[in-house]
């Protein structure tokens, strides 16, 4: 498993902004594609607790939903993932 999993769809405005600070500070992640499969989305949805995206999973069990470019930077560093 990846440090980080990465729940999200094309069309979401929030979740191409979150995969693009990941892919520029280099962060490593599984795509888990919710337009693609009800069982991802249904993933998702048991992670968060709702259907919002992006979701982002770290593989210490804590999550986030719809994070700033700022909060997932922070816990990214807290993490030592940058």
């Amino acid at each position: 498993m990846a440090e980080v999993t990465f729940y999200g769809a094309d069309w979401c405005s929030d979740c191409r902004r979150s995969k693009s600070l990941l892919n520029t500070l280099g962060v490593e992640y599984d795509m888990k594609d919710v337009e693609q499969s009800a069982e991802l989305a249904a993933e998702a949805e048991a992670v968060a607790g709702r259907k919002n995206i992006p979701v982002v999973l770290f593989k210490d069990g804590e999550f986030m939903v719809e994070p700033s470019d700022a909060d997932l930077h922070a816990a990214l560093t807290k993490r030592g993932l940058i």
